[in-house]
């Protein structure tokens, strides 16, 4: 009888852990998105740890959600898919392009929203990523398509301007994406 109710257990376990294997691998307790966190130098990390703290809390009406893994450098608004934010990523190269700067590239402009500036480059997907100009950090900001962009630059204008002080970021080149 021994023998019976150690079967007799071994074989209600076994389905019951290979269930629990299943769902553990299947869930996350983070659902929140992926996303590269850049590496800048020592002096570009602060200035993107003092963005972290005044961010808003809302962007576009979207909560602050972040992206995994958790850092300073990144935040995201919303979910499926997020505004996302990355502060100390090197400068785009269509922020040098002569065509830019002449109104000639039809996927990139330069402008000022509240006292911010940015390049706006469209890309392949309908998303629109935006990258802060004349500061001493990089500040790239993602908004999926169909978001209101100009509602987002509203949104984050004050804190670019309180944490990111102007004059000429590092002049490091973005590998070609």
């Amino acid at each position: 009888m021994n023998s019976f109710r150690h079967r007799h257990l071994s074989i209600l376990g076994l389905p019951a852990l290979v269930l629990l294997i299943t769902a553990a691998g299947c869930s996350s307790a983070d659902d929140s998105a992926s996303v590269a966190v850049p590496s800048p130098d020592a002096k570009a990390t602060k200035l993107c740890q003092d963005l972290d703290k005044v961010l808003p809390a809302k962007v576009d009406g979207e909560s602050r959600e972040d992206p995994s893994p958790a850092s300073a450098l990144t935040a995201g608004w919303g979910d499926d898919p997020a505004i996302i934010l990355r502060c100390g990523v090197p400068r785009p190269p269509k922020m040098i392009d002569p065509k830019v700067a002449t109104g000639d590239d039809p996927k990139a402009i330069g402008g000022a929203v509240n006292g911010a500036e940015w390049l706006m480059e469209k890309q392949d997907d309908g998303s629109t990523r935006f990258t802060t100009a004349n500061r001493k950090v990089y500040v790239e900001v993602t908004v999926p398509k169909g978001l209101d962009n100009a509602g987002m630059l509203t949104d984050m204008a004050p804190a670019i301007k309180k944490a990111i002080p102007k004059g000429t970021a590092n002049l490091e080149l973005a590998p070609p994406t």
